[in-house]
């Protein structure tokens, strides 16, 4: 078992263990959800929201909330840059200056720095790349999504399962195609709103009505946005999202595959129903930056040795291409995106 893993359960009981595994997702959209939740697992609504505040407070829970699907809402990026080693923390510096920036990760490839961009257009994602690019004289590989055959972040971590989902009995996929020229097409109220939960709802007996009241609008209407915004794909889910490397599932690798072109749906919907599968998506190839890799898939572990007999399996019996294995070694940034920028599409950072 991994090191993290050893003592995170110590002193959860069943209805902990509940809330863990069964609200990553379904959180009642109503004004006083502990409420509906505490009646659900046989407890009353105080003590409901106590317990999501400890598990919070543990580090087992990153927040409570939305989380928000960037491609959707706005046009996101994954980019890459090789960075010197004896500049290493200086290009860091940079790329975190950015609040576009919600993740970067530090993987053992010579690409060694992978982040997350998400602006309000392509136009300001890609001028936020440009910026990089000058401030650390480091070229930038942009991969922008182009297909979602499989992205989910919730699985059950409360057991003793080597890799993310081996649990679960099966996984429904589909390619969805990504638009890079999406922009933040939003009302006033969502624009508010979303920027208001983009870093968690409030851990009180009543979020709705505190948002309601931090954006200045009416509870109803922002119950009934939050169903809409889910309903159109801007909210992916509601719930308690887990720290996966608290719980032990620190041992993540990210492949990428070249598969012929022809073959990427086929080959993309059947990896994504794979259950050890956590994402899996289509990005464009860069052969003039020597980036032949066109489909990417994660998997998430306890230990190393499990993810890679999962990855032999994955090249052995359903992608049998070359690939790379690009394990992270180091988060250097971890955050929601932000969102503050959404109703305007104007280039500036």
């Amino acid at each position: 078992m991994s090191v993290l893993d050893e003592d995170w359960r110590a002193d959860l009981d069943e209805i902990d263990a509940a809330l863990i595994d069964g609200y990553q997702s379904g959180f009642p959209v109503v004004e006083r959800p502990f409420r509906v939740v505490g009646g659900q697992l046989g407890i009353d609504e105080s003590e409901a929201l106590d317990r999501v505040r400890r598990l919070r407070e543990r580090g087992i829970f990153r927040r409570f909330g939305a989380v928000l699907n960037p491609p959707v809402i706005g046009s996101s990026t994954l980019a890459a840059v090789s960075a010197p080693e004896e500049r290493f923390s200086s290009v860091v510096e940079v790329i975190n200056s950015y609040r576009q920036v919600n993740h970067n990760y530090r993987r053992d490839h010579s690409w060694n720095l992978w982040f997350v961009v998400t602006a309000a257009s392509q136009q300001k994602r890609d001028a936020i790349l440009d910026e990089i690019e000058t401030r650390t004289g480091c070229t930038v590989l942009n991969l922008p999504m182009l297909t979602d055959y499989y992205i989910d972040l919730e699985f059950p971590v409360v057991n003793d399962d080597a890799f993310a989902r081996e649990s679960v009995a099966a996984t429904d996929a589909s390619a969805t195609r990504i638009s890079e020229a999406a922009v933040g097409d939003l009302s006033a109220l969502d624009a508010a709103l979303l920027t208001e939960i983009q870093a968690g709802f409030p851990l009180s007996a009543t979020p709705y009505r505190d948002i309601a009241a931090a954006i200045d609008a009416d509870v109803d209407e922002v119950v009934a946005a939050v169903e809409r915004l889910r309903t159109d794909g801007c909210i992916k889910r509601v719930g308690c999202v887990v720290n996966h490397i608290v719980t032990g599932f620190d041992a993540n690798c990210m492949v990428v595959w070249d598969v012929p072109d022809e073959d990427l749906d086929e080959r993309g919907e059947a990896v994504g129903e794979l259950p050890f599968v956590t994402l899996c998506y289509h990005r464009p190839r860069r052969p003039e930056q020597d980036w032949s890799y066109n489909l990417f898939t994660m998997i998430h572990g306890r230990e190393s040795d499990a993810v890679d007999a999962k990855i032999d399996e994955l090249a052995a019996d359903h992608l049998p291409f070359e690939h790379e294995r690009l394990y992270s070694t180091e988060t250097l940034k971890q955050t929601g995106a932000q969102y503050d920028d959404l109703v305007t599409a104007e280039t500036e950072t």
